[in-house]
């Protein structure tokens, strides 16, 4: 049986495999920009130019690239028995409706969606292990 967890934020993914007593952990780089708009006064008095800032610019092209990150992740999990999605914030629940959209036959596979902090990478072991091991014992 490969049990499949997943621990994410906006910049990074640890995919840990569980197989046949094996572990195995990957990282995966998410490659969304971290976009500072500068805009705003030219100048320092009041009423001077103004810059034109196209926040929906922005934000289109860190969606695309949210989306394709989470393309990633669904292609290398995709044959997992049995998947569980961690994370601090909100990436971890924005990639399972993702699943839940776009990759229906991996989301039914889904067996926990938990918020945990950051951690190391023995922590996003453990928590694995220790998920996998309490939800089917």
């Amino acid at each position: 049986m490969k049990n499949i967890g997943i621990w994410l934020d906006k910049e990074k993914a640890f995919i840990v495999t569980l197989e046949n007593n094996n572990e195995h952990m990957e990282k995966v780089l998410s490659n969304i920009e971290n976009f500072h708009v500068r805009g705003g006064s030219g100048t320092r008095f009041k009423g001077g130019p103004q810059d034109v800032v196209q926040d929906s610019k922005y934000l289109e092209r860190e969606k695309n690239q949210t989306k394709n990150f989470f393309k990633d992740l669904a292609l290398k999990v995709k044959d997992a028995n049995a998947l569980a999605i961690f994370g601090p914030a909100e990436t971890f629940e924005k990639f399972k409706k993702e699943l839940e959209v776009s990759y229906k036959d991996i989301d039914a596979k889904v067996k926990g969606v938990r918020n945990v902090d950051s951690m190391t990478n023995n922590q996003v072991k453990a928590l694995v292990r220790d998920f996998f091991k309490n939800e089917f014992n």
